[in-house]
């Protein structure tokens, strides 16, 4: 075997790539582990099955990160054996994959708020944040066991590249060596092209894509281990998933019966009172008793007692869900009824805009409108977000202006925070509109050392960051009871997204998205419970509703008090897969086909019934089809108020 054919430089490259896809496995099986009580599989080979189609992923992502590896390998530079160019491959091949693969270490721990893959969107988000050495470094501190197999699989991988040596030769023949060369290089720039877009070299007609992954599994959630980070991210760094999908069965007349954008009520007398919206971080129905007395969950706990306590006062929404899973989605959805499917609508290319919102409506209305937000301003975008819809005035840790109340990670303690939004409340004239979004409840889960020995952790290390934040509330509402706007005013209590669950009921994949509901005027007729499907972009028309306002406005969601102008229904996605829930089914939907449908109760969407398709499942996905497509129409074409 002439070496001047670089035949054991083609070796050594197969060999380098091939580790590689070891390392992938290795952090697909350690992906598992970390979180198998949300990714249930059934056997080995049922893993061994998702490992096989994940190396299509595998493969367009270790491409793309090796992909000047590869050419620096195969280009005919003669010196390409030598010791010192060897040195600058072994660099050129860690520097850029060590930084791919950890990622995926990443997501073992990021996986469980999210319940999806990192995207390029995670890290848009980080831009708005001040503090992201002190969180790294809490997050190394936190998961040190992460960090330390992140370490150990690095020192395994540097060991076994180094046990393949590419000895220095000169090319007997340059005529010879260029030509062999110039073959390969095609060779291999064909296999590139082919991998990168899936392997499919016959039938492909695109680059697959993150939704690809779903079409091998029979549980929506297993897309998540065929899938790696690096490859999500990568896949996300351009992409705009508003797009207009034009369905064909689609027309403004099925939209305006099925999705009915523009709603107006004439339930209520015109009436002006105070609104308070508390959108508390992290806080998971799974964590309130009173939301869960249905469940039938054994030795079920609460971790709330002054919001079990409040509730018997109030209309709560025992079967709510958010319809986004990051904070700055629960903004949009909540305040101005825009729910975020694979993209936040604020990361898109779409919210400058004039946008119709309980902000732009209220004030039309006369209401002065603020917005409260422990964290630095401008954390999570929530100032610029605010500042498009038009909020009035911002209060954040700048404002509040007493760092001995700062958590040290994210901004300032609950329980202080809050007092000081009871106390600027005191200086508006009514009606205003008041908006809070609270930080203690999140990770890495800590509270004032005062309260240490009064709130444990318990059986997660979030129930501690639960019962503090519940404490808090309970401290807001008594001093706001002393204060002459109380009385005449709703309050509206919701979370952005669920975290850490304990019960396997809240584990499944539509409950992921469950999160509390509640509706407390003082002395009103707003009590009792409401079993129906109910969603963050609900709370913007029942507002308008409960206060009667008189005009036609656009929202997607519905009044929960009118139940006879549309059915309840919850739209929300896993960053992915659409999941539309109403009447007797649930629906997912991977943008152009429904992938499954459900009874009402498989919230482990367990038994897929597409193969038994009646009327009220085509009907469903109709339904959803018909909101993605009037969604994108109105986003993209600015279409977000009523003229």
């Amino acid at each position: 075997m002439k070496k001047h054919l670089r035949l054991d430089e083609y070796k050594a490259l197969s060999f380098r790539l091939l580790l590689v896809y070891l390392f992938y496995f290795i952090s697909r099986i350690l992906f598992y582990f970390y979180n198998m009580d949300l990714l249930k599989v059934d056997s080995v080979m049922d893993f061994l099955s998702l490992c096989y189609y994940g190396l299509a992923f595998d493969t367009t992502a270790i491409l793309y990160v090796n992909l000047l590896f590869i050419v620096c390998s195969i280009l005919p530079f003669i010196k390409n054996t030598t010791v010192g160019y060897q040195k600058f491959l072994y660099y050129l091949y860690f520097s850029t994959n060590l930084l791919a693969y950890s990622t995926n270490f990443i997501d073992f721990i990021y996986y469980k708020y999210t319940f999806a893959r990192t995207t390029i969107v995670a890290l848009n988000v980080l831009e708005h944040e001040t503090n992201k050495t002190t969180l790294f470094l809490s997050f190394l501190v936190n998961y040190w066991h992460v960090f330390i197999l992140f370490i150990l699989t690095c020192i395994l991988w540097v060991f076994l590249y180094k046990r393949v040596i590419v000895k220095v030769s000169q090319p007997d023949k340059k005529l010879h060596y260029f030509g062999f060369s110039m073959l390969g290089f095609l060779v291999i720039a064909v296999l590139i092209i082919g991998g990168i877009r899936g392997g499919d070299f016959k039938k492909s007609t695109r680059p697959i894509n993150i939704l690809d992954a779903s079409r091998h599994v029979k549980n929506i959630v297993h897309s998540d281990i065929v899938l790696n980070t690096p490859f999500a991210i990568i896949r996300t760094i351009s992409s705009n998933s508003f797009i207009k999908p034009n369905y064909p069965d689609i027309n403004e007349q099925v939209i305006s019966s099925k999705v009915q954008p523009i709603k107006e009520y004439h339930n209520n007398p015109v009436t002006k009172p105070n609104v308070v919206v508390l959108i508390i971080e992290s806080y998971g129905r799974e964590y309130i008793g009173a939301f869960n007395k249905k469940a039938g969950i054994p030795n079920y706990k609460s971790h709330a007692p002054f919001l079990d306590s409040l509730s018997q006062h109030s209309m709560i929404y025992t079967n709510a869900y958010s319809n986004g899973r990051q904070s700055i989605h629960g903004m949009s959805s909540i305040l101005a009824g825009i729910p975020a499917f694979k993209d936040a609508f604020t990361s898109s290319p779409y919210p400058k805009q004039k946008i119709e919102s309980l902000v732009s409506t209220l004030e039309s209305e006369g209401y002065n409108t603020s917005f409260f937000h422990g964290a630095a301003n401008g954390s999570m975008g929530f100032l610029g977000f605010g500042n498009i819809l038009g909020i009035d005035n911002y209060y954040g840790r700048t404002e509040f202006n007493d760092d001995s109340e700062f958590d040290g990670f994210w901004g300032i303690w609950d329980e202080p925070f809050l007092q000081y939004m009871k106390k600027t409340l005191d200086t508006k004239k009514s009606p205003f509109f008041a908006t809070v979004f609270t930080v203690s409840s999140h990770e890495p889960y800590i509270i004032p050392e005062k309260y240490k020995n009064t709130f444990h952790e318990g059986e997660l290390p979030i129930h501690k960051c639960v019962e503090y934040t519940d404490f808090a509330l309970k401290r807001f509402f008594n001093e706001a009871k002393k204060s002459p706007w109380f009385s005449n005013t709703i309050f509206v209590l919701v979370a952005d997204h669920g975290n850490q669950t304990l019960y396997d009921e809240f584990q499944k994949p539509i409950n992921r998205f469950a999160v509390p509901i509640l509706i407390y005027k003082p002395n009103s007729k707003y009590v009792g419970v409401d079993d129906d499907l109910a969603q963050q972009i609900d709370i913007y028309p029942t507002i308008l509703d409960m206060i009667g306002y008189q005009k036609p406005f656009r929202s997607w969601g519905r009044s929960l008090l009118d139940k006879k102008s549309s059915a309840p229904f919850v739209m929300n996605s896993t960053g992915t897969i659409y999941q539309f829930s109403k009447g007797n089914y649930i629906c997912t939907f991977d943008g152009k086909n429904a992938l499954g449908f459900y009874e009402k109760n498989d919230k482990g969407l367990k038994n897929n019934l597409i193969k038994a398709r009646n009327q009220e499942m085509n009907e469903l996905e109709l339904n959803c089809k018909a909101f993605i497509q009037d969604y994108m129409n109105r986003v993209v074409d600015k279409k977000l108020y009523v003229k």
